[in-house]
């Protein structure tokens, strides 16, 4: 009866998600079209501790290196507001400066994830990429 009730809460869930997403809504918050900064994906670990320019206070930077992919970027709150729903072609960057948001790629090895200035670990070229960005302490 449990797993019943679950599946239907994330039935609920992900129809309202998909209206959402669907509804074109004017206000939407979204991703900035912008180029990533070179010089903070270089940086050696002690460097990037230290915050060295504007990039590093950016929660997201998604950068296709690879192949074409399809990506989800949502607001990791009780909404779950759709960001990023589609795929995003080779060279595409996008730059989200909002959080909490949780990321999900089809094909996690096709991006270059920068969390706060961090370049994130890459993945194996085919593999589901997911990555959870969370709201800054400072």
């Amino acid at each position: 009866m449990l797993a019943v009730m679950a599946a239907l809460a994330l039935l609920v869930v992900g129809g309202i998600a998909l209206v959402n997403a669907l509804s074109g809504e004017t206000e939407q918050k979204g991703p900035v079209t912008s180029t990533p900064a070179t010089a903070s994906a270089d940086a050696s670990p002690s460097e990037s501790q230290a915050p060295k320019s504007p990039a590093a206070a950016v929660p997201l930077v998604i950068t296709v290196t690879g192949q074409p992919t399809d990506v989800v970027v949502r607001v990791a709150d009780a909404q779950g507001k759709v960001l990023t729903n589609g795929t995003l072609g080779t060279g595409d960057t996008l730059q989200y400066d909002e959080a909490p948001l949780q990321v999900v790629a089809a094909n996690g090895g096709s991006l270059r994830v920068t969390i706060y200035g961090e370049v994130q670990p890459q993945m194996p070229n085919g593999q589901r990429g997911q990555w959870f960005v969370r709201e800054s302490s400072s």
